[in-house]
């Protein structure tokens, strides 16, 4: 059999995959702090006997679009925006420390400082607690205060903000790690307050590539049919000397 119907079974497989990439990125258009997912395809000939005019498409693993999102006002006090390329640290589900660019914070009614989906932020000594009965608010430099209803203000930790060298790694939970374990915090990092930094997925060019995407893996199975119809004549006509 000819090796084109495996070649156009491998390039819808990937034009699968790339829907899926781009409806997630589609999907979050609107969450804070979501970086785009990318992906890259690359070419591999078919190595055999004879001539090598078979060509696989594998996927090439780029990871994530590091670009900012768009910075809004929101007016919170314990809403930020994290700058440049630092990420905030939070604790996962699993235990384990993780960066994110989801900047929109509250307290949890046992007064520690978590994002809005629970996850606890994390602080250069730890977890970060909230006093009762104050009014908590973050600085520039990522230090959190509390401020008493006599107008007293105390600093009660201070954000860990990391700057990775390389790209971080995105986990199955959305959370992105260093494959060489925890990041050291960046004292140089800084936020805006009071803003929240949208997701840098521009939503015009993504559709734009699902139709690209749609249209090829239409020509993927249109290769796999016209494979299947030379297959069939082949036999007929083996059949038809035979």
């Amino acid at each position: 059999m000819d090796r084109m119907i495996y070649v156009g079974m491998a390039g819808a497989k990937m034009d699968m995959q790339r829907q899926d990439v781009l409806s997630n990125n589609l999907a979050n258009v609107s969450t804070v702090g979501f970086r785009a997912e990318l992906q890259a395809v690359r070419a591999v000939p078919v190595r055999g006997d004879g001539a090598s005019t078979r060509v696989y498409s594998l996927e090439t693993t780029v990871g994530y679009d590091d670009a900012s999102g768009p910075i809004s006002t929101t007016g919170r006090p314990l809403d930020v925006a994290v700058q440049g390329k630092s990420w905030l640290s939070v604790q996962g589900l699993d235990g384990t420390e993780a960066y994110t660019r989801f900047g929109s914070l509250v307290v949890n009614p046992d007064g520690t400082l978590v994002t809005q989906s629970g996850l606890t932020v994390m602080g250069d000594g730890g977890p970060i607690n909230i006093p009762p009965n104050t009014d908590p608010s973050i600085a520039p430099d990522g230090t959190v205060s509390a401020r008493q209803a006599n107008g007293t203000i105390t600093s009660v930790g201070k954000l860990k903000l990391v700057t990775p060298e390389a790209k971080l790694t995105r986990g199955e939970d959305g959370l992105f790690r260093d494959p060489n374990g925890d990041l050291p915090a960046d004292t140089t990092a800084r936020v805006q307050d009071g803003a929240l930094e949208g997701s840098n997925v521009n939503p015009i060019e993504t559709m734009i590539s699902m139709i690209s995407a749609a249209r090829q893996f239409e020509a993927q199975m249109k290769l796999i049919q016209t494979s299947e119809t030379n297959e069939k004549a082949a036999s007929q006509l083996l059949s038809s000397n035979g």
